[in-house]
């Protein structure tokens, strides 16, 4: 799919990093709003960026302010963990 987009040359320059293509702040932009709103996993937000491996992901996850892991990520592995615990009670009193 292919979007343009027009940008005011006065709004330009305060939207966009300094010397980074402006497609490219775009999509990096619209692809780390998604991840953030878990509409898509890291693995995808690789793949659209061209980031080649997990840990470069991670540095630029940390370089853009994005916490990986959340309270709302805790709660529900802690939810998970307490079910597992439930179904292994449950099938040694059987």
């Amino acid at each position: 799919m292919e979007i343009t987009v027009t940008l005011p040359d006065d709004l330009a320059a305060p939207l966009l990093p300094p010397g980074q293509e402006p497609a490219r702040a775009v999509l990096e932009a619209i692809a780390l709003e998604a991840y953030r709103q878990r509409r898509i996993t890291g693995y995808q937000l690789r793949t659209l960026l061209g980031v080649p491996s997990r840990y470069e992901l991670d540095g630029f996850l940390k370089e853009h302010q994005v916490e990986k892991y959340t309270a709302e990520d805790f709660e529900h592995d802690l939810a998970t963990i307490r079910h597992i615990e439930e179904i292994r009670e449950a099938e040694r009193r059987a």
